[in-house]
């Protein structure tokens, strides 16, 4: 049975040896075997482990959340590989559409009719974000979503999230122990929100998490830094140990 070392691993795959042996320290991905001399040495099995994790990480799993998913069932090897193949032909349609609205775009600014500021704009936002962590599928389910709950709860619910976010703030703020009951009430109603804005689909979810953790500017523009995420899930984590 053929066997890398870990060297070898690297130079094959593009990886780091200091990357392959943190995944090794945080138990992520430990060699089958050990030379005589200490050396690792990765076999097949390790090598389509090595395909899982770094699929997830394209996926845009963090390394824990990955740890965690490699026990699961449902994040097989062959699944995790078939989610990575859709999100490479959603990749592919959404520089096709890309394409098409620049098109469009310059169509009209070639007939001297006027785009404004704010359209250039709210296209690279959109361009940037939505359509850089939502697959079209999910754009879609977000728009069905949308007209399911109507306008008005809809607005709402926009009303609502900012003051949310301020309290929860300031409890993080004053050290509220994410426990404490004050918390928990808050926390309870944040994920009433999310679950309402995804529809409980953990695809979608999983986008949101990517966005608002890799987009500092839509971090700035809601409050949702990763300190106040991290709050939240501690709140959250914490209510599950009651249940």
């Amino acid at each position: 049975m053929r066997l890398w070392k870990v060297g070898e691993l690297a130079k094959q795959t593009g990886l780091t040896v200091r990357a392959l042996h943190h995944y090794d320290e945080i138990g992520l991905l430990t060699p089958s075997q050990r030379s005589a001399s200490g050396y690792r040495l990765y076999d097949g099995e390790d090598i389509a482990r090595l395909l899982q994790i770094l699929s997830l990480r394209q996926l845009g799993f963090s390394l824990d959340e990955i740890r965690d998913s490699l026990a699961k069932p449902e994040l097989s090897l062959p699944r995790v590989l078939e989610l990575h193949i859709a999100r490479l032909r959603d990749g592919i349609e959404l520089q096709r559409r890309l394409c098409s609205r620049l098109e469009t775009m310059a169509e009209r600014l070639r007939s001297s009719e006027v785009v404004s500021v704010e359209e250039f704009l709210e296209t690279m936002e959109v361009m940037n974000m939505f359509e850089k962590y939502y697959t079209p599928e999910q754009l879609q389910q977000l728009e069905e979503r949308k007209k399911m709950l109507g306008e008005e709860h809809i607005r709402q619910v926009e009303q609502e999230w900012p003051q949310l976010i301020a309290q929860v703030r300031a409890e993080m703020d004053k050290g509220t122990d994410p426990a404490s009951e004050t918390m928990q009430r808050l926390s309870k109603r944040w994920m009433e929100l999310v679950q309402e804005f995804t529809g409980g689909d953990p695809g979608i979810a999983q986008s949101v998490k990517n966005l608002y953790r890799n987009e500092p500017s839509a971090q700035q523009r809601t409050g949702l830094d990763p300190g106040i995420m991290t709050y939240v899930n501690q709140a959250v984590a914490a209510s599950r140990k009651t249940d």
